[in-house]
């Protein structure tokens, strides 16, 4: 285990930039989209069956969203745990808490579970009265709250063996669960083969399955497989306290993935003062909009880590290498989506079935919105820095002001003065602006670092390392 160790860490101190960054990407680039790709389909799928179907998933991706977003909280939590005490060369402490988490999801899933049951009805009766579509909205969200058992099991798993270092397994489990919900999903939706038509039920059913299928997979790789940690049911327990420190750790990953589900329903609760078919295009450009930016999120997973570790390595060449790599692909990722988005918006609605009023509202909407994408990659760069420097509270506020605090306002207001173009032009501003306070954030912190430290707690790069 210490040579194990000593060579992570002699790989990130030394290997040559751009390669290590590059290694340490795909693996999650490739979880991100598979665990994202379920929603996708679903919405692909169900917009054959017609825009109502549509626009009840598009209404109910904020909650698909926030299951996901708990999963991956509480996964983050726990990866920094078992990996902390492998690397302090504590076994008992990493298998203790990784018992821990699999007893807790399963607590924590049930409760999650229950509580959204209940406010399914009053959350959907914000957005319609329409008794079709409130219908079509409930007949999916019933079902596909029975994800978040398997989804926290799964996602507890994949990011205890990451903590390990096994990056490949979780990747492959989560591979499996997507292809099946791939094929099974049209069969399901259209009553194709032995299944009957299930329509919108169809879709929620197979996702359920699909993350089902992965949960029971990855308890066989970490029961049934030798890994660096072992899970003792009995001997170990429940750890309240455990738990707890568990959740702590893994906040700050689930208030910003829940940062997306919070402006999806604040952007529907705008755009249906407009149409329904404004609701039914932001939820499948939203969706398009996501897969571009979970490259740039997967991105981070990979170059978070070498700045963090050449942070407290004081390698400060190395670190400030990192940042501006991580900046450039983040570019490169984010303006090859913007010129898709830009060329060839049509083709991207039609992949959607969007009808005629959905495609007039769409391809301004969708170019309007592009032009903030490169600001975007740039600031959850810039976010990952501070974060890397032990400056989280910057970290949380970048994140807040392009996602909330400055898009929010803007919306409502521009929604007054120019229609629904003003609502599209929020977007792109709110990045530009919030990119604005990033670098004057940094480079507050390079060249005063007493100050910054003084005034958020937190360590800054040394004078000696300035530009």
């Amino acid at each position: 285990m210490e040579n194990k160790v000593l060579n992570t860490e002699n790989k990130m101190g030394t290997q040559k930039m751009l390669p290590l960054i590059v290694n340490m990407t795909w693996p999650p680039l490739c979880s991100m989209m598979m665990a994202y790709s379920y929603n996708f389909v679903d919405s692909m799928f169900v917009s054959w069956a017609g825009r109502d179907a549509l626009e009840a998933v598009s209404l109910a991706f904020p909650l698909n969203t926030f299951l996901l977003a708990c999963a991956i909280g509480f996964g983050v939590g726990i990866n920094v745990l078992v990996a902390k005490h492998l690397g302090e060369q504590d076994q008992e402490s990493a298998d203790r808490a990784a018992t821990t988490a699999l007893w807790a999801s399963t607590v924590i899933a049930v409760i999650i579970n229950i509580v959204v049951l209940l406010l399914l009805g009053p959350y959907f009766s914000l957005f319609t009265d329409d008794p079709v579509l409130t219908g079509l909205c409930m007949d999916y969200g019933v079902i596909i709250t029975f994800m978040v058992l398997p989804t926290m099991h799964q996602v507890t798993i994949q990011k205890i063996l990451q903590g390990t270092g096994n990056m490949i397994a979780p990747m492959l489990l989560q591979m499996l669960g997507v292809f099946f919900n791939f094929f099974l999903d049209p069969a399901m939706i259209f009553g194709w083969g032995p299944f009957p038509v299930l329509g919108i039920k169809g879709a929620a059913i197979s996702t359920v399955f699909g993350y089902s299928l992965s949960a029971l997979l990855s308890f066989y790789v970490l029961m049934g497989r030798k890994q660096k940690v072992e899970i003792h049911l009995l001997r170990y327990g429940c750890s309240f306290a455990l738990t707890m420190k568990i959740i702590r750790i893994g906040m700050p990953s689930f208030l910003m993935n829940m940062l997306g589900a919070v402006m999806v329903t604040v952007s529907n609760m705008v755009l249906i003062g407009f149409s329904t078919a404004a609701v039914a295009f932001f939820g499948a450009y939203f969706k398009m909009q996501q897969i571009i930016e979970r490259c740039v999120n997967s991105l981070v997973q990979g170059v978070l880590p070498v700045m963090s570790y050449n942070y407290g390595a004081k390698k400060y060449d190395r670190l400030k290498s990192a940042f501006h790599i991580g900046n450039i692909i983040a570019v490169i990722f984010m303006g090859s989506g913007a010129l898709v988005l830009l060329f060839f918006p049509a083709e991207l609605l039609a992949i959607f079935k969007a009808d005629e009023a959905m495609t007039m509202i769409g391809i301004p909407g969708m170019r309007i919105m592009a032009a903030g994408y490169i600001f975007a990659g740039m600031s959850i760069i810039f976010a990952s820095y501070m974060q890397a420097t032990a400056n989280i509270k910057q970290s949380i506020i970048i994140n807040l002001l392009r996602q909330a605090v400055l898009l929010f306002p803007m919306m409502y207001g521009f929604a007054k003065l120019m229609g629904i173009t003003g609502v599209w032009a929020a977007f792109p501003l709110a990045e530009i602006l919030t990119l604005l306070y990033s670098v004057i954030v940094y480079k507050r912190g390079r060249n005063h670092p007493d100050a910054l430290t003084a005034a958020e707690g937190t360590c800054q790069v040394p004078k000696t390392n300035r530009q």
